[in-house]
């Protein structure tokens, strides 16, 4: 499957969260994205926002600086669910 690449290089907490936010909203159940981003503050903040907004954080690494997020968007759920 193809990646959306977003380059958030240079941005600092909360700007790379906040912009992937945005463009997951608008991409397809299952989609990935990949992030890089240079704040370091960026691995534990994506952490927790995978872990919070149900989007799956399939690989992170880091090279020369650059940290690189392949997120998978989660599948919403059925028009007319609870979630129950």
């Amino acid at each position: 499957m193809a990646e959306t690449l977003l380059d958030l290089k240079d941005l600092r907490c909360p700007l790379p969260v906040l912009r992937a936010n945005r463009a997951l909203r608008g991409m397809p159940s299952g989609a990935r994205l990949r992030v890089l981003a240079t704040d370091p503050a960026s691995v534990s903040d994506f952490q927790a926002y995978c872990r919070e907004s149900g989007h799956a954080l399939l690989a992170w690494s880091e090279e020369a600086g650059v940290f690189s997020f392949v997120i998978r968007r989660r599948a919403d759920e059925p028009a007319g669910t609870d979630g129950a």
